[in-house]
């Protein structure tokens, strides 16, 4: 994390979506560490307040929401929250993500493609509805969706599907915010040692995979 970065950061408010693990934590704590008031969203708790615990040593500050991105009430009052406490968001950084097991593209379960569509389509899109007044309430707001390229990968339907469709959605939202804003970013980390690429790729070689914190700190750059 260089000099620049850290005084970017200092005083901004980051929102991470999927903060618990994986990239996700990564950010949180390269935001952290950079001065930035972390907003850490994530279903697990545990995971949270340990995120919370590491975060407590480094610069920043973080604010902890437990909650499901596919609760849209819970959502709603996350970002009333926000805007009452804030006023904006300066940065919105996407990783969470449903990873609909392995599975021929005829035999994909159905409620493992609703849950896809729900998590990683529906959720998205709703949260850039809520998050974007923040974000141009800010005099720098940028949003960053962590994307995979899965989609057309064989036995990645589901997943890969939703993603296509998440990718879309973003493009879109780039598109229509290039003149008046937020900035709007999707940005592809290099394969990590996470518990999902685990799952697509087991009995990899996870010595030569990209560590979490290092691709967290490069994402955290691009802010």
């Amino acid at each position: 994390m260089t000099q620049e970065t850290t005084q970017n950061l200092a005083g901004r408010i980051v929102l991470v979506t999927g903060a618990s693990r994986g990239l996700g934590r990564g950010v949180a704590i390269a935001a952290a560490a950079g001065g930035a008031h972390v907003v850490a969203l994530a279903r697990t708790v545990g995971a949270l307040e340990e995120l919370a615990d590491e975060i407590d040593a480094l610069p920043g500050g973080v604010t902890l929401v437990p909650l499901d991105v596919t609760d849209d009430a819970g959502l709603q009052r996350m970002c009333l929250a926000l805007h009452e406490r804030w006023g904006r968001v300066d940065a919105w950084v996407h990783t969470a993500i449903y990873a609909a097991p392995l599975s021929p593209a005829a035999h994909v379960a159905v409620k493992e493609l609703d849950k896809s569509i729900a998590t990683n389509v529906r959720a998205a899109q709703r949260l850039v509805t809520m998050v974007e007044p923040l974000l141009k309430a800010s005099d720098s707001g940028h949003a960053i969706l962590a994307d995979d390229p899965a989609a057309g990968t064989a036995y990645h339907g589901g997943y890969g599907a939703s993603k296509a469709a998440q990718r879309a959605l973003w493009q879109s939202w780039q598109a229509e915010t290039q003149k008046l804003g937020p900035k709007v970013t999707l940005h592809v980390p290099a394969p990590m040692a996470t518990a999902v690429r685990a799952r697509f790729h087991p009995g990899e070689n996870r010595d030569v995979l990209a560590d979490v914190r290092a691709e967290g700190e490069k994402l955290v750059a691009l802010l």
